[in-house]
């Protein structure tokens, strides 16, 4: 044999050893190696992010605190039926993953059985399944009452109030009233199918948002007079154009400004500024942001996270009175989610409540 063949032969020899080493550290799912007095031999990438760094010769039973791992682990190595479910792990962050746990050939003079354990994340869809779940449950839930209260009206009105002018007026009025909110809350529903069925298509027109401020203050001008409130609207004169849809990102500044006079305290002043930013959380790209504030009661921070969740109400009574149906803020977040954009929310309790929305300028945004 040449040199240039063995030097070949080793090259070769020395690839696939590399490969063999790294092949479990492509995949996704950490695998972990683990010997018969259940100390960890080897892992691959995942499983060394999971573990840490220093997880080589120690004991499963300390890096992962689940006790349903353990014993799955001791079966096997015991030569038992293989195990797999469901195991949730607490730190650093909560978790659900499907669990696989078998035998390996027996290793070394001793001949004792090895371990491999196999663990694929199902957090995001098990947190899909629940929000499924909670989203039919809260849309019965909406609908049951207005439904249950035309029932009522209309048995009132076949019966006792049949002959009751006052009565049937009173309650005509109450039954429009249910109608249109189921009515706000269907449109609502389809509006936020919509948005998500269409959110990876990123929106190619181009929007003058200063226009659509205008059109929106003015179309809410008589909701903004019942509360003796006033609009501020702060807009520098070259304000770029951004990549957008033109009626979602007027649904987005209407429910905004509704939200800003609903929640602000009457005789106040609802001030609306838009700005150039250079670059916007989430994006290294120039763009425009739209600051809607409103005085009010404020919010508390425990709220903050969870206001754009589907039916997330802090007063619900009070949503409901105004017209609310719980979806507005969740329609802005997938709006602006599917323009890539950001959506910020910051409030100080017993004084303001300040919705922030970042948009990529067109000029920086590829066709």
């Amino acid at each position: 044999m040449t040199k240039d063949m063995a030097k070949g032969k080793s090259r070769r020899k020395a690839g696939r050893l590399a490969f063999e080493a790294n092949l479990l550290d492509g995949l996704a799912d950490p695998v972990i190696l683990i010997d018969d007095r259940r100390h960890v031999v080897d892992a691959n990438m995942a499983a060394r992010e999971l573990l840490g760094p220093n997880a080589t010769g120690r004991d499963i039973a300390t890096l992962l605190d689940s006790p349903q791992i353990v014993t799955a682990v001791d079966a096997a190595l015991k030569g038992e039926a293989k195990a797999q479910g469901e195991v949730s792990l607490p730190l650093p962050v909560a978790r659900t993953y499907e669990m696989r746990v078998w035998d390996l050939p027996a290793r070394g003079p001793a001949k004792a059985l090895w371990a491999m354990l196999i663990l694929h994340d199902v957090t995001a869809t098990r947190m899909a399944e629940q929000m499924r779940a909670d989203f039919v449950s809260n849309v019965s839930h909406e609908l049951r009452s207005p439904l249950s209260s035309l029932v009522g009206f209309i048995e009132t009105l076949k019966g006792p109030a049949r002959d009751d002018p006052k009565a049937r007026a009173r309650f005509l009025n109450i039954m429009e009233s249910e109608a249109q909110r189921m009515t706000r809350l269907i449109n609502d529903l389809l509006a936020l199918s919509k948005v998500e069925s269409e959110k990876h298509l990123r929106p190619t027109g181009r929007v003058r948002l200063d226009r659509l401020v205008k059109d929106a203050v003015e179309a809410l001008a008589m909701r903004t007079e019942a509360r003796k409130m006033s609009f501020e609207v702060r807009c520098p004169p070259d304000i770029p154009e951004v990549i957008g849809d033109t009626d979602e990102l007027n649904q987005v500044l209407h429910n905004l400004f509704d939200n800003a006079i609903v929640y602000g305290h009457k005789g106040t002043v609802v001030r609306v500024a838009m700005t150039l930013t250079d670059t916007f959380p989430g994006s290294d790209k120039s763009g425009v942001a739209i600051r809607v504030e409103n005085e009010g009661d404020g919010i508390g921070s425990e709220h903050l996270p969870r206001l754009t969740e589907r039916f997330y109400r802090i007063d619900k009574g009070r949503s409901r009175s105004m017209g609310g149906t719980g979806l507005g803020l969740a329609i802005v977040k997938h709006i602006v989610g599917r323009h890539r954009g950001h959506l910020a929310i910051a409030s100080t309790p017993g004084k303001n409540t300040v919705f922030t929305v970042y948009l990529p300028r067109a000029e920086d945004t590829p066709e």
